[in-house]
């Protein structure tokens, strides 16, 4: 059975910093790329960053670009999001998700693209 399972969300002060982690577990991954996806309520599912497996190629959306990193650890199976600087406005739920490699990166930004999700971590940021 595929998991994947976000932890590091909590409460942080607008400027600082948070580290999400996604563990990946239930299959071989090798040719998927993972993704995370933050979602405010009364908002649409947002696309924030994606990496491939191998970590070759990493994809952001321009509101995170230069504050956000995202890295994989293949020997844990495990994606990380590293969010500095962080922004009130970036409050959401933010999930991690997995999609086979696609030939466009565009595909990455698209949730429907993914055919496994986690349930969600919470990122509150005070003013």
């Amino acid at each position: 059975q595929v998991q994947l399972v976000e932890s590091g969300g909590g409460l942080v002060q607008a400027g600082g910093s948070l580290r999400l982690s996604c563990g990946a577990s239930g299959r071989t991954f090798s040719s998927y790329a993972v993704g995370w996806f933050r979602q405010a309520p009364g908002k649409e599912r947002e696309f924030v960053a994606a990496i491939t497996w191998s970590g070759r190629s990493t994809y952001y959306a321009d509101s995170v670009k230069g504050r956000f990193t995202i890295v994989i650890d293949n020997a844990k199976s495990t994606v990380y999001l590293q969010m500095n600087g962080l922004k009130p406005e970036e409050t959401a739920v933010y999930s991690c998700a997995a999609s086979p490699i696609r030939p466009f990166s565009y595909y990455y930004t698209q949730p429907s693209k993914y055919d496994y999700w986690g349930q969600g971590t919470q990122v509150t940021v005070s003013s």
